[in-house]
């Protein structure tokens, strides 16, 4: 089920379930008001932010939904993914190459940093770090071993082929005469200052913080109705602003130094790749998936 359709039960699932809800729940304060004839009451319903239950749920089926998908519809939609995330880093060389060289020009190129996600989020593709929250919920959720080895199976197939496009993408990029010399010499910059800040330690903590800021992206985007795209754009740029490390749209950089002499294989996996995937899976998995999911299970068992 789409994102779209679940959207739309919300509302009505927020109802349904009421007596399971906190009355300070904000459907309360209007859905069911004695002073609101039964119109009012749906529209006060249809404004009110879904229960954590709701959300839930929503991003659940989105999981659930994913677990069911045959290996080659991962592949594609990863494949297209990656290739969607390599926009982050051109776009971001593309602004740095039209900016001076102030202080505030990564206030403002960073701003490039948010279009990959906003092209794979909007485009419904398969993201690595999107999974470290949908495919878990069904985990936590039926905890038996079949659904564990079918969220594995998703997140081995997506990573792989996340990150093999992305060294398709970084490769298009050293096409001799596709861009200005501007435009390269500001992609060179982009790709050697991810390879400088490449050290494991604060790579990891960095990792953390990125791949909770997306996973929370993942669980706002169901209540943040006609807001998504801002609320894509508003995280992401804080990824990029804090210079926080993202396993997929950082692997584009990062190949792009390898390709260009700047840095090693040895670079990519020891300094990037392998404390970048712990970082993402810990910062989605442990302190998103888990932390909500805690949240909300008690009702979760009331309700069965």
């Amino acid at each position: 089920m789409s994102r779209e359709q679940l959207d739309a039960q919300s509302s009505e699932s927020s109802r349904a379930s009421a007596d399971a809800l906190s009355p300070a729940h904000a459907a309360d304060a209007g859905a069911d008001s004695p002073h609101l004839n039964e119109g009012q009451q749906d529209q006060a319903a249809s404004h009110a932010s879904p229960h954590a239950l709701v959300l839930h749920e929503i991003v659940r089926e989105e999981g659930e939904a994913a677990l069911e998908r045959t290996v080659g519809a991962l592949m594609w939609s990863s494949l297209a993914a990656g290739l969607s995330m390599g926009f982050s880093f051109l776009t971001q060389a593309i602004l740095e190459a039209g900016l001076p060289d102030t202080p505030s020009r990564h206030l403002v190129a960073s701003f490039g940093y948010t279009v990959g996600f906003v092209l794979v989020i909007m485009g419904r593709q398969q993201l690595f770090t999107e999974s470290t929250l949908t495919v878990v919920l069904p985990v936590l959720t039926r905890r038996d071993t079949p659904t564990l080895l079918k969220a594995l199976r998703l997140w081995v197939i997506v990573l792989l082929c996340n990150l093999v496009s992305t060294w398709i993408f970084a490769a298009m990029l050293h096409i001799p005469g596709v861009f200005s010399a501007d435009v390269v010499e500001a992609l060179r910059h982009v790709a050697g200052m991810a390879v400088g800040s490449q050290t494991p330690g604060p790579t990891f903590v960095r990792s953390i913080l990125a791949g909770w800021l997306i996973a929370l992206m993942v669980w706002l985007l169901p209540s943040a109705r006609s807001g998504r795209l801002l609320t894509v754009v508003l995280i992401t740029y804080v990824v990029a602003l804090a210079r926080l490390s993202h396993i997929i749209a950082g692997s584009t950089e990062v190949a792009y130094a390898c390709l260009a002499g700047d840095a090693s294989a040895y670079d990519y996996f020891a300094y990037f790749l392998l404390p970048t995937l712990a970082g993402n899976v810990i910062g989605g998995t442990s302190l998103v998936a888990l932390l909500n999911h805690a949240a909300i299970a008690p009702e979760i068992n009331n309700n069965r």
